[in-house]
């Protein structure tokens, strides 16, 4: 199976197990046809039982007319396992609401199995880079810029929206992601998880002595990420679901809504994985 339905699975053997709580409030931005702006990317949904989970907002123009349709209310009330087993199919709209109820299903159970968390460690700094690294970068995370400009490594951008290219003065961007063969260390964005490109983009990532998988749609458990070799997940952990809600709907910061979560391979506890 590929990523997108291990994570459905894992989700839902996760409210098989659990008593689940309902879906609470949802909340949409805004659709743009020229893409979304930064404050508008996300959308969220939580529970009654204060988590919550977040989903990139990645729907085509030929999905604009179905994402306008939705009406959050008649969400509140369902249960978000309903919305889970949606995930992985040919539906963009219906894989952004199947993220978000995985993402939130996972911070339940996080919750209710008193999992420790990893709220310190630093994401981009477990990444140890050195000179002499050959750094693959899968979406331009511009705040990885500054740990290159200690040290002395070669960085390639993977991008899929072609208008980047020689866009980012001193940054080599590239559509190809076969120039990930050469890379030893990789930074890659959750979105991959979303468009399902991430089995692919692992698959070309045969030097790689370190890959790290980062964004706030990662707050799930990382078991299916581990098992396909990524040694780092960061993501977000939500601690105040209503204020992210309202956050997220005046298009601001969030602020002391989420805090930082961080999984490491190595440290991973194997008592508390995931079946």
């Amino acid at each position: 199976m590929n990523v997108m339905l291990d994570l459905r699975e894992l989700a839902l053997s996760i409210a098989a197990r659990l008593e689940m709580a309902p879906i609470s409030a949802m909340v949409l931005p805004p659709y743009a046809e020229a893409g979304q702006a930064r404050n508008r990317e996300f959308m969220a949904l939580a529970l009654e039982s204060g988590a919550a989970g977040l989903s990139y907002v990645l729907i085509p123009a030929a999905g604009a007319e179905a994402y306008r349709s939705l009406q959050p209310q008649k969400f509140i009330g369902t249960q978000p396992e309903l919305h889970a087993a949606k995930f992985g199919g040919s539906d963009p709209v219906e894989n952004m609401i199947g993220l978000a109820a995985i993402n939130a299903i996972c911070q339940h159970a996080m919750r209710l199995d008193h999992m420790p968390l990893d709220q310190s460690s630093d994401s981009l700094g477990l990444m140890e880079l050195q000179d002499g690294d050959r750094i693959g970068m899968v979406g331009l995370f511009r705040p990885l810029l500054k740990y290159l400009k200690k040290v002395d490594a070669e960085l390639v951008v993977i991008e899929k929206n072609p208008a980047l290219i020689d866009k980012v003065p001193g940054v080599r961007v590239t559509l190809d992601e076969s120039a990930l063969n050469h890379c030893n260390k990789v930074l890659c964005t959750s979105t991959a998880v979303l468009n399902n490109s991430l089995d692919h983009i692992l698959a070309q990532c045969h030097q790689a002595q370190h890959i790290t998988v980062l964004g706030p749609t990662a707050g799930f458990y990382p078991d299916p990420l581990f098992a396909r070799g990524v040694d780092v997940v960061g993501s977000r952990f939500v601690i105040d679901a209503p204020l992210l809600l309202r956050r997220i709907e005046q298009g601001q910061r969030w602020g002391e809504a989420t805090q930082k979560l961080c999984f490491q391979k190595s440290n991973y506890p194997v008592s508390q994985r995931v079946p």
